[in-house]
């Protein structure tokens, strides 16, 4: 999963640094992280914060500086090439020198060489430097190519009839990047993307959660479906008396179900349920079987419908829409990948046609 602290209400580097670690172990040696405009220098830059607390701690800065002086075996032409004093760059030695309780050069008038133990040192200060650099060229890399994993959390029927579509164009983008599934029941869709077990949510709208970014991607009608032979076949919609014969299959639980009873309300005595389910697939198969009589988006039984398996009839009095969302943490940090993923969902989720509703009769003032 694509990971990025992300600290809400701050922006810009300066803030940040008191999140930061101040510290880093590399090998025997720890190391004070400077501010981060001192990281990205390609000079020496100003003393980094053990130049103010009695060499304690070594940093970055310190490294560059000793690490010129062995490349240069001159202390004054140092101090040309980081952009300081003399004094300067004398003064930085000697926090090392302080910290490390040892000597790192032996002086003889103007000629230096390392001592032994500033010859061990030096590997490792090579070491350290390119080990920051590699560190900012990796991350530097994911804005050019993009690379980790994002995981996403949607129901079954989001799966199968929504995501292949979105993946198989994201996939074109970010080749680097691997998409996860959380296959879910709907409720869990939106613990996933709270707790942070998932990158992203699909799932039906409305969602309270107002910790929550909702981007609404795709609307589309839930209607009944009937074998194509079914007596009801031919009608045009269907009210909920039209279903007092027949056995009635059921999503187990979600918003579409919590809809479905309140559409039923008024003839709930007198409906049959014969199975409750929580699987779409299971649905349509049954209904083709002649078991019964159940409720499915449109985009999840085209397929069925268009092949005569099926007929999806509107409901009655007014047409029952569901909108499909795209769900994250409006405090996450969204790397490019991530940033990819929504555009991408936005332009590859087909939306169906709004269906036309019921003209009312034209009023004449008389």
């Amino acid at each position: 999963m694509l990971r990025q602290h992300h600290y809400r209400g701050r922006t810009g580097p300066e803030p940040l640094l008191q999140y930061l670690p101040n510290t880093i172990r590399v090998g025997k040696f720890i190391i004070s992280i400077p501010p981060i405009h001192n990281l990205t220098d390609g000079v020496c830059g100003q003393a980094g914060p053990a130049a103010g607390r009695g060499g304690r701690l070594m940093d970055f800065d310190q490294l560059h500086t000793f690490l010129e002086i062995v490349r240069l075996k001159s202390f004054s032409k140092a101090a040309q090439t980081c952009y300081r004093t003399q004094p300067a760059i004398s003064a930085q030695v000697r926090q090392l020198e302080q910290e490390l309780r040892t000597e790192l050069f032996e002086r003889f008038g103007s000629r230096i060489s390392l001592t032994t133990a500033g010859r061990i040192f030096a590997e490792y200060a090579e070491q350290m430097r390119d080990l920051r650099r590699r560190a900012q060229d990796a991350i530097a890399e994911l804005e050019i190519n993009p690379r980790g994993e994002l995981v996403i959390a949607a129901t079954e029927a989001t799966c199968i009839y929504v995501l292949p579509n979105v993946f198989s164009q994201f996939q074109k983008q970010f080749p680097a990047v691997q998409l996860q599934v959380d296959r879910s029941y709907a409720t869990r869709v939106v613990e996933a993307v709270m707790d942070n077990s998932a990158d992203f949510g699909l799932t039906q709208l409305p969602v309270e959660e107002k910790r929550l970014q909702v981007v609404t991607i795709h609307h589309d009608e839930i209607r009944l479906i009937v074998p194509a032979h079914h007596h009801l076949a031919e009608r045009k919609s269907v009210t909920p008396e039209d279903l007092l014969d027949d056995p009635l299959l059921l999503p187990k639980q979600g918003k579409t179900r919590a809809r479905l009873n309140e559409w039923l309300e008024l003839v709930s005595d007198q409906i049959q349920i014969s199975m409750e389910l929580d699987s779409t697939e299971m649905m349509k198969r049954f209904v083709i079987a002649g078991l019964g009589l159940s409720f499915l988006a449109v985009s999840n039984s085209r397929e069925e419908v268009a092949s005569g398996k099926l007929c999806a009839l509107p409901l009655a009095p007014e047409p029952m829409m569901r909108r499909l969302g795209l769900i994250y943490r409006k405090d996450k940090a969204l790397s490019k990948a991530a940033l990819g993923f929504i555009q991408v969902v936005q332009e590859n989720v087909a939306r169906e046609p709004e269906p036309e509703k019921p003209k009312l009769p034209r009023v004449v003032a008389g």
